[in-house]
């Protein structure tokens, strides 16, 4: 099966070894993702928000490589309070209410930015019909 690796032109990517998605036959990976324009972080102290731009990322993502939010079988939530696991998870019903994947949230001690408070992965197959 062809192999197609989507970068987002992060300078991390070709040090760290990854891609923003890579896309194998009819199944996507999206790395996880988190609220950033590329240089600084968006949404400082602001969980909601922070997890409304990573969920419209991801989709942009999706999008880009023939699938929608519809396509997401799985998604993984690394949240950095999970007291606010409420405001979080109601962001993420908002764009999966209909779809309902498979999902995980689980509260990290920290993640690569200490401005980051959410990190979300994604997991889709297109529907081959």
């Amino acid at each position: 099966m062809k192999r197609e690796n989507l970068s987002s032109g992060a300078q991390w990517e070709a040090h760290v070894g990854y891609s923003r998605a890579v896309k194998i036959g009819n199944t996507i990976e999206v790395s996880g993702t988190v609220a950033t324009d590329g240089n600084s972080v968006l949404f400082p102290g602001d969980a909601e928000q922070q997890t409304k731009f990573i969920l419209n990322k991801i989709k942009t993502t999706l999008e880009s490589l023939g699938a929608s939010l519809a396509d997401v079988i799985r998604t993984r939530m690394y949240v950095v309070n999970i007291e606010e696991w409420e405001q979080i998870g109601s962001v993420h019903g908002d764009f999966f209410k209909n779809i309902r994947p498979a999902t995980t949230m689980v509260e990290v001690s920290r993640l690569i930015d200490p401005g980051y408070l959410v990190e979300i992965e994604a997991s889709a197959i297109i529907d081959a019909d």
